[in-house]
Order: C-alpha cells, then sequence, then structure tokens
C-alpha cells in the first residue's frame, strides 16, 4: 500500500527518544520530511543522523523547544514554516509523562506543570499548525495520549485527568477541523517497551518490595499477546493514521495495548 507520504512536511514533538522517535523514524522510512524537537539539542543532532543515516531521501531538521513554553512553541513553528515551504502537513503531539503520584501529594504546582506539559502544549501546537494547514488544503494530526483515556491508571491521577483533556478536545476538534480536510486523532499506547514503561515498573517494584523485573513479568502476564509491544509496531499504526491511505478516520481514538484492556 503506497501511504502517500513521499515529500509530506511532519513536525513530531518529544522525537529524541521513545515513541515519538519511532513514530518520526517511520514517517522518514515512508519518505517523508521531518522536523524533530525536545528539549536537548544534543539528542536531537544524534537522533538527526541516524535518521538521515537511513538513506531514504527525506530531510530531516530539529528545533530545541520546551512545550511548556509558548515563545519556545511559536518559534518551532516558525522555524519549521521556514524550512518546510510554508508547509505542515502532518503534526505528531507528545510528551513525556507527568510523574506517578496519588491524590494527597499533589500540590497545585504539579497540577499546573502537569496542564501545561500534557495539555496546553497541545492546545498551543495545534493552534500554530492550523493556519499552515489551512493554507494547503488539510492535514492529518495525531494526538498521542495513554490507555489511561478508556481505564484510568492507578497511581497516575496527573496523568489519567490531562489525557482525557486531550481526548475530548480532540473528538470536538475533528468536527470543526473537518470542513478544512484536517484529520484528527487520539492514539493511546498501553504497555510499549519505551523508558517511561521502565520507569512505572522500578516506581511499582519499589513499592511492592520486588524487583523491576518480576514486575514486567506480572505487567506481560496480564497482556493478551504475553509481552509489552515495540515502539516500531506501535509507530506503524500512528503513520497509517497521518498517511494519504487515511482519508476518512477522524475524531477516534485507537488504543494500541495489545488487548490487554477490557473497555471498548
Amino acid at each position: 500500500m503506497d501511504l502517500g507520504l513521499q515529500g509530506k512536511k511532519a513536525l513530531v514533538v518529544a522525537s529524541s527518544r521513545g515513541l515519538g522517535k519511532a513514530v518520526a523514524r517511520q514517517l522518514v522510512l515512508e519518505g517523508a520530511d521531518v522536523m524533530l524537537t525536545s528539549r536537548s539539542e544534543e539528542a536531537l543532532r544524534e537522533v538527526q543522523q541516524e535518521l538521515l543515516a537511513l538513506g531514504t531521501g527525506s530531510r530531516v531538521e530539529f528545533c530545541a523547544a520546551d512545550v511548556k513554553d509558548k515563545a519556545d512553541i511559536e518559534q518551532l513553528m516558525e522555524r519549521s514554516s521556514q524550512l518546510f515551504g510554508g508547509r505542515i502537513d502532518i503534526l505528531v503531539n507528545n510528551a513525556g509523562g507527568p510523574p506517578p503520584a496519588s491524590f494527597e501529594e499533589l500540590d497545585d504546582e504539579a497540577w499546573l506543570q502537569a496542564f501545561q506539559l500534557n495539555l496546553l502544549s497541545v492546545v498551543r501546537l495545534i493552534r500554530s499548525a492550523l493556519p499552515l494547514m489551512k493554507a494547503s488544503g488539510g492535514g492529518h494530526i495525531v494526538n498521542l495520549t495513554s490507555s489511561s483515556i478508556k481505564q484510568p491508571i492507578p497511581g497516575l491521577i496527573l496523568s489519567n485527568t490531562m489525557r482525557m483533556g486531550v481526548l475530548g478536545m480532540t473528538k470536538t476538534l475533528s468536527k470543526e477541523l473537518g470542513p478544512y480536510g484536517i484529520l484528527i486523532n487520539t492514539i493511546a499506547p498501553g504497555k510499549i517497551e519505551t523508558d517511561r514503561i521502565v520507569q512505572l515498573d522500578r516506581k511499582r517494584a519499589e513499592q511492592d518490595g520486588i524487583s523491576a523485573e518480576e514486575i514486567a513479568e506480572r505487567e506481560q502476564q496480564k497482556i493478551p499477546l504475553g509481552r509489552y509491544g515495540t515502539p516500531e509496531e506501535f509507530a506503524k499504526a500512528v503513520v497509517f493514521l497521518l498517511s494519504g491511505a487515511n482519508t476518512y478516520i477522524t475524531g477516534t481514538a485507537l488504543v494500541i495495548d495489545g488487548g490487554v484492556m477490557d473497555a471498548v
């Protein structure tokens, strides 16, 4: 299947590692030009060289930015527009998850930080990209969230709350942006083997007084496919929704979790 991504211009947020990097890599493999971004310029430069080494002929650029900072987002979008000829066809919103904690452990500052990182950043990035997408006649947006949009995860109240906000906004925007040819969807990863999952397994191991390896084994037994997902297989599903092959899926929430979720 031709995904129709050759020459498309994509901005992938939090793309120096983990799921964002995997999505950026898959877009490059499909021939898209990609703007990478994260807070670490050094990490971005390393990923840029790694993706260019794939030899697909895609253009790979980077711009360091903190998505909690409005000025950084504006600068990121301006640089992306300049380098990609005033076009952004694809926007992938992504950010690291807020720290695990219980409700009573969290003060106002923790809530504000989570709001800025996982909800307000998505608002600002979409707002900045819309003029470019409208001018070029359409586009694709995917917001990476968490399986907590279907089933809240104990100990992750900040993530559970902010991700639901993104889900509601995405569904609303699918109706507002449809007339402009802009498709927007939510992707909800379950246990995909990234640094974030390692961190959460270690946290749970400390709480339960067992090893992180035992926690991982226990968690994988709950998954019908019997293992954590890989970033690569996750990225393939995301890139389909971002591609020209997707012409009619918008406003949906796709859970990629190996079948573990009970909710439909």
